[in-house]
């Protein structure tokens, strides 16, 4: 079993100015340069997304922290995480362990979106004996193959576009529409979600997708591997799996679960919420 790595106590993060407490009504915290935020009471889930930062989880929170413990953590040069300059997938899956150890996390179920997919399962090799469940939100853990995903990752993580976005912001804009995060959200919160994309976040949202692609997934492989008996709930939105991979997540977990949100896209945790919270807290129950 690998030896747990001494961190720095927690310490508190300010709020910003411009982010009402009203906007996010949760504590932020740091260890070693990695922010994150834990509340509530009881079973233990960690939330984890790499290439935004946190807030798409506000509304999920607000639903689960009376079930759960909830512990959300930031990807390194991403939200209120410290770091500038070039950052890789491995980077993130650091992240997630220094939080795990940190704060002695177990019997955790690992909830993980889009990228957090890959740095998750990467950082759970280490502690796999630490997981309970798991739940895949429009995710998946394995090496990107076929010609449209390594495509896709290509071109959102070249650096034309990480350049683009840099100096425009086109990316956080679109995703605080309707379509991507803000089908709940008011103006307010909107702005609030790109201000928090300021250009060093933009940068390292194309640099993580750009890194994804070329990762080294032996260690994602041994953990699903490890993990392959463990209860799985995926939760993808009704438009928005065109590369099948709620099918392949079948293929990899024997004790799985299944929902899709109707009318929901990338982020059907803001689509819906309640009735995520409420389908991750019946699992969880039954498992």
């Amino acid at each position: 079993m690998p030896t747990t790595i001494e961190h720095t106590a927690p310490t508190d993060v300010e709020h910003p100015p411009w982010l009402d407490h009203d906007r996010w009504p949760f504590p932020l915290r740091q260890v070693d340069g990695v922010a994150y935020t834990d509340i509530g009471d009881g079973p233990t889930l960690l939330l984890v997304h790499v290439g935004m930062w946190s807030f798409i989880w506000r509304d999920l929170l607000h639903e689960l922290r009376g079930e759960f413990r909830c512990v959300v953590v930031e990807a390194p040069a991403s939200g209120f995480s410290s770091g500038s300059g070039p950052v890789a997938i491995a980077d993130a899956a650091d992240a997630v362990t220094t939080i795990v150890e940190s704060l002695d996390l177990r019997d955790v179920t690992l909830v993980f979106h889009d990228l957090g997919g890959t740095a998750t399962l990467d950082a759970a090799a280490d502690w796999p004996h630490r997981v309970r469940a798991l739940v895949a939100v429009n995710t998946f853990g394995w090496r990107p193959s076929g010609r449209a995903f390594r495509s896709m990752l290509a071109v959102m993580g070249s650096r034309t576009m990480q350049g683009i976005d840099v100096v425009t912001g086109w990316l956080p804009r679109l995703t605080s529409t309707r379509f991507g995060v803000g089908l709940h959200l008011d103006r307010g919160d909107r702005r609030a979600f790109r201000r928090a994309m300021r250009a060093r976040g933009r940068a390292s949202f194309h640099r993580y997708m750009r890194s994804v692609r070329r990762h080294d997934y032996d260690r994602v492989d041994r953990a699903v591997l490890a993990m392959a008996d463990r209860p799985l709930l995926t939760v993808f939105g009704e438009n928005n799996d065109p590369l099948g991979f709620q099918p392949q997540w079948a293929d990899r977990f024997v004790d799985i679960e299944q929902l899709e949100v109707a009318g929901g896209n990338h982020f059907p945790m803001c689509d819906d919420p309640a009735g995520v919270a409420a389908a991750i807290t019946s699992w969880s129950a039954r498992s």
